[in-house]
């Protein structure tokens, strides 16, 4: 097939993209595995364990995350700095040596599994730390592939055109880059260990991330509808100050419990609920700017198709404004201020707001760079919608929504049973484990699951399948 992108940096850009969503579907393969086995523990029993296929399935959606955002970045530098990327040749040899490792570490997750509980399964196996996992070994290949990826993003940026979306990206991965060292080491005291884990898994995710996204969104914008890049760019600023400060103070929320001073109750429960606000201020502000000089607002009449370059992608920027203010505000504010988090913390209530919120606030907007690099590669002026890419996008953001609807029943049910009435016990724990509300939401999880499945070969189908499609063109 062929490659109509000029640059380098843009065709390297198409590999990650690729690698991103493979991850992608071995991350819902997973889910799908361990929610069946939540509901029938005996299935593939020491051959394939719970605990493995929920290892898999949650690094999974951290790496490819990671895969599509450093693609992105690849994607849209050279447009943005208007020439190649700096380094290119490295950073092709960076993928490759991350590619490789990233399926090292699969096959000793779902071969080896387990180790010997020394300093040889912290290098070798995994570290066994929720959502950063990785054998030592491997994080340090992570950093090593970050810092190439950060060395290309400013060596571009200075000798090319410094936007404001790229000067923002330069900060913002000192940051991802750094923030991610806090879980590679170790402290006897489980509640400092605790702490420095949380600087990994909230304040790496949930705000370097959440800045990487407006990054995105403001190229995205700019590219689909030609939106003003001073309105983006003023709510980009707007999103680093609210997001690197809220987000340092939000991630209290994670304090109430591991022996920090009562004044993180009232911070963490604050903050954490502003992160996602600039983000759908910012798309808000946009499209009603677009609407308005495109005369829909007037009631012209004016096609909003001869507008817009690329109809699948603004469907998922759109998902993700709203999917983000749901998943990461809503959704994480109503179980994180501290006098109700007493009882939802640990249950499916975090299940919940982590599957909408993972899925909002990235996972959309990531979706959206998939098909800008599609058309891009295919020579595509205008991307129309198709029947597949709107299979896709209802079957997975109304599998997603059904998930997290059936796991919040799920954890209401843990809330009232297993905390409110029966005090938290093991025996609670079990009999809560039983309750009809739990095991049928639990039920529905893996219904929507394999619904979001389905949505995800829609998806793979559409992008594969672009440049033969006439009616992508016009």
């Amino acid at each position: 097939m062929e490659n109509n992108l000029k640059f380098e940096s843009q065709k390297l850009a198409i590999n990650y993209f690729t690698v991103a969503a493979i991850l992608f579907g071995a991350q819902l393969l997973m889910g799908l595995i361990a929610a069946f086995q939540f509901l029938y523990p005996s299935f593939l029993f020491e051959i394939f364990d719970f605990s493995v296929a929920r290892m898999v399935h949650i690094n999974a959606l951290v790496v490819w995350m990671l895969y599509a955002m450093i693609g992105s970045v690849y994607y849209l530098l050279p447009e943005e700095t208007g020439i190649e990327t700096v380094g290119i040749a490295i950073g092709k040899l960076a993928f490759w040596i991350l590619t490789a490792a990233v399926t090292v570490v699969v096959l000793v997750y779902i071969i080896v599994q387990i180790g010997p509980a020394t300093e040889s399964t912290i290098w070798f196996i995994n570290e066994g730390r929720e959502y950063i996992e990785a054998p030592r070994w491997a994080d340090i290949g992570i950093v090593v592939v970050v810092l190439v990826f950060v060395f290309n993003l400013f060596a571009t940026a200075m000798k090319g055109r410094q936007t404001g979306i790229v000067t923002v990206l330069m900060a913002d991965v000192l940051a991802l880059a750094g923030l991610y060292l806090a879980g590679m080491f170790f402290t006897d005291n489980i509640s400092m260990d605790q702490y420095w884990w949380w600087w990994v898994i909230h304040l790496w995710v949930e705000a370097t991330w959440e800045v990487f996204v407006g990054c995105l969104l403001s190229y995205g914008l700019i590219k689909i509808i030609g939106a003003r890049r001073e309105v983006v760019e003023m709510w980009l600023w707007i999103e680093v100050a609210m997001l690197f400060g809220s987000g340092i103070l939000g991630m209290g929320h994670h304090y109430f419990w591991i022996g920090t001073p009562e004044y993180w109750w009232e911070i963490g429960a604050l903050f954490s609920a502003l992160e996602p606000v600039p983000l759908i201020a910012m798309f808000v502000h946009v499209v009603y700017d677009w609407g308005k000089e495109t005369g829909i607002h007037e009631g012209q009449g004016t096609s909003t198709e001869k507008m817009m370059t690329n109809s699948p992608a603004f469907a998922w920027f759109v998902t993700n404004a709203f999917g983000n203010f749901l998943g990461a505000g809503v959704w994480g504010f109503f179980h994180t201020l501290p006098q109700v988090n007493i009882y939802t913390h640990g249950t499916q209530f975090t299940s919940a707001h982590g599957h909408l919120a993972f899925f909002g606030a990235y996972a959309t907007i990531l979706i959206g760079m998939f098909y800008l690099g599609v058309q891009g590669k295919n020579g595509i002026k205008v991307m129309k919608a198709t029947f597949d890419s709107k299979m896709a996008i209802f079957l997975i953001t109304f599998g997603v929504l059904g998930m997290t609807v059936s796991l919040t029943i799920a954890g209401y049910g843990q809330v009232l049973v297993e905390r409110a009435q029966m005090g938290a016990t093991w025996e609670a724990f079990f009999v809560s484990q039983d309750m009809v509300w739990f095991v049928q939401g639990l039920g529905w999880r893996l219904a929507t699951g394999v619904m979001t499945f389905i949505g995800f070969v829609y998806l793979i189908k559409d992008l594969l399948s672009t440049s033969k499609n006439a009616r992508h063109l016009r």
